[in-house]
């Protein structure tokens, strides 16, 4: 009788979710979602069973959405497996890149690295698991309602401007300092709160140490510029492996240095209350 139950109770939440009750396989609501810690979302990520799943055309890797279950909670997440290496590759916008890298290992490692500098509250986890006889990155899924696209296509603004920007800006060094070269207004999701949340990092962690676009440092959140001195080759290494190699991570910290003197130089001109909030 309790195994009949439970199988009438798992089927009852499919059923509710393909009919949109819960948002299955599509844009949630802030209202549904489970109040859980990172590592309670790693866990389920990890462990809880796929019981729907749809393939997206979105984007450039085509990631899929899962539904999944662990008896309690059911919750979307993105699935990408895309994990492409080319010695030379031509761009659609003309550019022409060596040692191309397109590749989930790069999401995992752009939260680890979220993580280690206290943004983990702009960047969903991500996990590396195996669906479908594929490995890839597994997604906490974003119960958003406007992606930056479509906050622009439907002029709205911020009811907070400061606030908005505050979070702009936080983004904005973060992607200078992965040197994301797909970085897209689809990968900036907003919640109906106009909490923003940065997803998407497979063309990031490029061999660079030079920044990809300086101008938009512009300002920085003090906790952060701080954690971003913090970063230590070692530990960001031992945080980031196997998704990283140590040329990535050298690269990144030569980033990290060109971002923390640029807001040095900045503070010296300006001052730091127009610099620093």
């Amino acid at each position: 009788m309790l195994k009949e139950t439970r199988s009438s109770a798992l089927r009852a939440l499919v059923c509710l979710c393909l009919s949109g009750g819960i948002s299955a396989l599509g844009q949630s609501s802030l209202k549904n979602e489970p109040n859980l810690t990172d590592e309670q979302k790693i866990d389920f990520l990890l462990h809880a069973k796929v019981i729907a799943s749809k393939g997206s055309k979105k984007g450039i890797t085509h990631p899929w959405t899962l539904t999944l279950t662990d008896g309690t909670i059911t919750h979307n997440a993105s699935f990408q497996p895309v994990d492409e290496h080319k010695s030379v590759m031509s761009t659609n916008d003309g550019r022409t890149e060596l040692n191309f890298v397109d590749s989930y290992h790069y999401n995992i490692a752009g939260y680890e690295l979220a993580r280690m500098l206290g943004m983990d509250n702009m960047v969903p986890p991500y996990v590396e698991r195996r669906w479908n006889g594929q490995i890839g990155s597994l997604s906490w899924w974003i119960p958003w309602k406007w992606d930056e696209v479509m906050r622009h296509e439907q002029g709205l603004q911020p009811p907070d401007l400061d606030a908005w920007n505050k979070q702009m800006y936080k983004i904005r060094v973060f992607d200078e300092l992965i040197y994301d070269t797909d970085a897209n207004q689809t990968n900036v999701l907003i919640t109906e709160d106009w909490k923003i949340w940065r997803i998407d990092f497979t063309r990031a962690f490029r061999l660079y140490n030079t920044l990809l676009d300086p101008k938009d440092l512009v300002m920085c959140d003090r906790q952060l510029l701080e954690k971003l001195k913090e970063l230590k080759f070692d530990e960001v290494y031992a945080r980031t492996r196997p998704h990283l190699n140590k040329g990535e991570v050298k690269a990144l910290m030569a980033r990290r240095n060109k971002i923390v003197e640029s807001f040095q130089k900045l503070v010296a001109q300006e001052g730091e209350g127009a610099v620093l909030y």
